[in-house]
This record gives structure tokens, C-alpha cells and sequence, in this order.
């Protein structure tokens, strides 16, 4: 097999460069090891599009940040992901605090921030009512929202497979084959694919692959463990909700999600292991306690799920690794996009399409990255039953044209048969049940898939 491109890595970062390099006429492959996207980081992290006042305004993440949370707007509108603007909250409770909320605003000024404020007495509390009241101070930041970034990274994935990239999952790469200085392969658990270019986005892993070019950095990973409530609790707050960042981290936070739970955490540790994704008690306890430091009141019942994250952290290196390979032609490496990577995915993958331009001239002049014409910027409305529930008789319609939306296979979050059939049948399709459940929240409701698994299992 051959093509121009090769991404490593199917999560929100290799998706978004996929559907950037789409625009262009260029053959492109992506592939992940993994059985679906999103497998990574990207289904295990807060779901924060981040304002951008935290990351230092001279980094790439500070960049990067402040000019791709522009973007969700359009970007989550074209592709049919739900997202809100809900604001963000860092709060503080004393002197000490109050100095680091100040110097937040002034580096996310720096970093050309709009609209950040220091909220101080009964307004605060106007604003969060649930808030500890020990709490004085909070940098608010209308800018921040939430997001599904698993959803993202779907969508974006079905996207460049519209625009003509082929993503082959299960496939593993093996090693980089190399003439002359350059790129010539890919050796997969599946065979050998000719490229001419390497994009390593592989996450946890970018530091193995770029040492299979002689690169020299390494990936130790952060463990972030999550409590996730069920929706009676998802109004419990209306921003996300902060505590004072650290060096580490950006704290033990409390939002809601873009689906309407309740969701706490991450706390933040270094493992030794790339699949350490097992909860805790110790860890749990400790999220949960932190959480409550910021909102008294949380619940004791009504979990739904608990979860852990890996966040791809380069040992000494407080920023993004984005640039061509010192060592060979036709390699670029995309690592240690740690928080704000999420956030910061957009113009991360316009940055990458810049360096390919860059790149293409040295390794050849064939390699040319000219526009289509016909580019397909959306993706066609997806019809879902929860969002009719207030209009009946256009959901009605829907039966009409299609009786399998007239049948809910997930009674917990009211996904019907039509729903799940379409999400196999994807650009990327579901090929099991967690794929669907990524796809159409069945499963993902207080039984967690007690009742529809064996219904879903019958369809898929």
C-alpha cells in the first residue's frame, strides 16, 4: 500500500490533523491500534475547553489555546458535536490565592484572553450559589466550555473519511523504514505502507515511535481518576469550577458535563505504566475530597461511573513537542500534548498542515499541498431522540420516514434503534458495543447497559 500521509494515532489530535490535511489533494492514511478512535487520552479527560489564562503566554500550549477556543464554535456547529460556552471559575480563598488569580489574568491577557474578571463577594456567589462560602476570590473566564471529547474526535474522524482519508484500525505500527535520510514506510502488524510522510500523534506512545527514528525524549504518563454523577446532579453547578493551578496540574475541578451530569476530578500522579487505567480508593477518596473544598454539598449517591485518564507527559518538558524531525526528512512529531491538547486541537492541526507545506518542498516537489474544490466542511444532521423531546411532532416525522427511531433500546438515556443502526454504519462505524455507546450514549445512563447491552448486541 502507499500514500502520501501517514498519522499515527486516531485520538483528538491525529483525528483534527486528518480532517485539516483532508482539504488538500493528497492521499492520507490514519492509523490506530486500537479497535475505534478516541481509545486514548481522548475519552479519559475533563471534556474542558480551556479559556487559555493558564498555560504561560511565551509556550506553544498558551498560543495554541487562545486560538483554538475560537474556533469550537464553528467547528463543534459543522460537525454537529455538542458544546457549551458555560464560563470557568478559579477560586480562591485567601491572600496568597488571590495573588495567583491576579497573575492569571494577567498572563491570559498577555495571552489575548477577552474578558477575564476578578469576582469577589455577593456576586460571586450570584453566579454559583453552590460555592464553599469560605470562598473569596474567582478569576471568571466566560470564554471556557464544555465539550464530549470523545464526540469531537468521532466527528472529526468521520469528517476527513468524507474528505477521502482511509483510517485503518487495528493497525499497529512496528517500525519506521528509512532510506537515505527519509521517510519511505510504515511496517504495521498489517503489512508494510509506503509514505512519504510520518505524522507521529501517538499520544502516550509518540516517544516510541520517535525512538524507532533515533529521537530521544520520554513520555511518563499522569494518572487522572474522574467520578462521574447521574443527571439529577448536573445543575448541582452552572461553570466549571477550579481550585488554585499547580505546577502539575490544573486541580481537582467540578462541572458539569455537556450532557448534563455531574462530573469531579482528575487528581494527578505519575505512573510507571502506559495502560494503568484502574481506579483507586485512595485515589478516588482523594478527588472526592477535593472536590469538596470547592463545592460543600456533593453527592454520596447516584454515581454512575468512575474513570481514569493517562495524560502523555514528556519527562522535563513543561510544552508541546511540535516540529520536523532533527534526524529524518519527512518525519514530524506531535507529542506531549497534554493539557490544554484538547483545547488546543484545531490550530494544532493547522500548525502541522503548515510544517507539511514546509516539509513536502524539501522531500519533494510532487508533494504538493494545493486546495480542493470540493471539501466538505459539515456533517449532516444526526437526528437524536433527546433532543425532541420538547417537539413531538417533528420527532414524529423522523418515525415516519424511518420506524426505527420509533423504538428506545436505551431507556436511560432514550437512544432509539434508529440511532444505533446509523452509528455502525458510520463513516467510522461502531463495531462494538463501546463504540456505540461512544456514539449514542446507550449504555451510559444510571444501569450503565444493564438493561439495552444484550438489545444493542442483537442489532450490532
Amino acid at each position: 500500500m502507499k500514500t502520501d500521509v501517514v498519522i499515527i494515532g486516531g485520538g483528538v489530535i491525529g483525528t483534527a490533523i486528518a480532517r485539516e490535511l483532508s482539504r488538500y489533494r493528497l492521499d492520507i492514511t490514519l492509523i490506530e491500534k486500537e479497535d475505534d478512535v478516541a481509545m486514548g487520552t481522548s475519552k479519559g479527560n475533563s471534556g474542558i475547553i480551556h479559556a487559555g489564562y493558564d498555560a504561560d503566554f511565551k509556550t506553544l500550549k498558551g498560543k495554541l489555546n487562545i486560538k483554538s477556543n475560537l474556533k469550537f464554535d464553528k467547528l463543534c456547529a459543522d460537525l454537529k458535536v455538542p458544546f457549551k460556552r458555560i464560563g470557568s471559575l478559579v477560586v480562591g480563598f485567601n491572600e496568597k490565592d488571590f495573588n495567583k488569580v491576579k497573575d492569571l489574568k494577567v498572563n491570559g491577557e498577555k495571552n489575548g484572553v477577552k474578558n477575564l474578571e476578578i469576582i469577589t463577594g455577593d456576586k460571586l456567589f450570584r453566579l454559583e450559589a453552590n460555592l464553599n462560602p469560605q470562598a473569596k476570590y474567582a478569576l471568571y473566564a466566560p470564554s471556557a466550555g464544555i465539550i464530549s471529547p470523545y464526540e469531537l474526535t468521532i466527528a472529526l474522524a468521520d469528517n476527513a473519511v468524507i474528505n477521502g482519508v482511509k483510517v485503518l484500525l487495528e493497525t499497529e505500527a512496528k517500525d519506521i523504514i528509512i532510506e537515505k535520510g527519509q521517510t519511505y514506510g510504515i511496517l504495521t502488524n498489517k503489512g508494510l505502507i509506503e509514505t512519504r510522510v510520518i505524522i507521529n500523534a501517538a499520544g502516550l506512545y509518540a516517544d516510541e515511535m520517535a525512538k524507532l527514528i533515533g529521537e530521544d525524549f520520554k513520555i511518563k504518563p499522569l494518572k487522572g481518576e474522574y467520578r462521574l454523577f447521574d443527571k439529577q446532579w448536573g445543575s448541582l453547578v452552572g461553570h466549571i469550577l477550579f481550585p488554585i493551578p499547580t505546577k502539575l496540574t490544573k486541580g481537582i475541578l467540578v462541572a458539569p458535563t455537556v450532557h448534563n451530569n455531574l462530573l469531579i476530578g482528575p487528581n494527578s500522579y505519575q505512573v510507571e505504566e502506559k495502560d494503568d487505567l484502574a481506579t483507586t480508593e485512595v485515589g478516588i477518596n482523594e478527588v472526592y475530597s477535593g472536590a469538596r473544598k470547592l463545592v460543600l454539598h456533593l453527592p454520596h449517591q447516584d454515581l454512575v461511573a468512575s474513570f481514569t485518564g493517562l495524560r502523555a507527559n514528556i519527562e522535563g518538558r513543561d510544552d508541546f513537542i511540535i516540529e520536523p524531525s532533527k534526524k529524518v526528512k519527512g518525519f514530524i512529531n506531535v507529542a506531549g500534548i497534554k493539557s490544554p491538547g484538547l483545547s488546543s486541537a484545531p490550530a494544532i492541526a493547522e500548525m502541522v498542515s503548515d510544517i507539511l507545506k514546509e516539509v513536502a518542498k524539501e522531500i519533494s516537489p510532487q508533494l504538493e499541498l494545493n486546495y480542493k474544490d470540493n471539501f466538505t466542511e459539515t456533517l449532516s444532521d444526526q437526528p437524536r431522540f433527546t433532543e425532541y423531546a420538547d417537539k413531538i411532532e417533528r420527532w414524529q416525522e423522523i418515525i415516519e420516514r424511518d420506524s426505527d427511531y420509533g423504538e428506545i433500546i436505551c431507556r436511560c438515556e432514550k437512544v432509539s434503534k434508529g440511532e444505533i443502526i446509523r452509528a455502525i454504519h458510520q463513516p467510522v462505524p461502531a463495531r462494538s458495543l463501546d463504540a456505540i455507546k461512544r456514539r449514542t450514549r446507550a449504555g451510559m445512563g444510571r444501569c450503565q447497559g444493564g438493561f439495552c447491552s444484550p438489545r444493542v448486541l442483537r442489532i450490532l
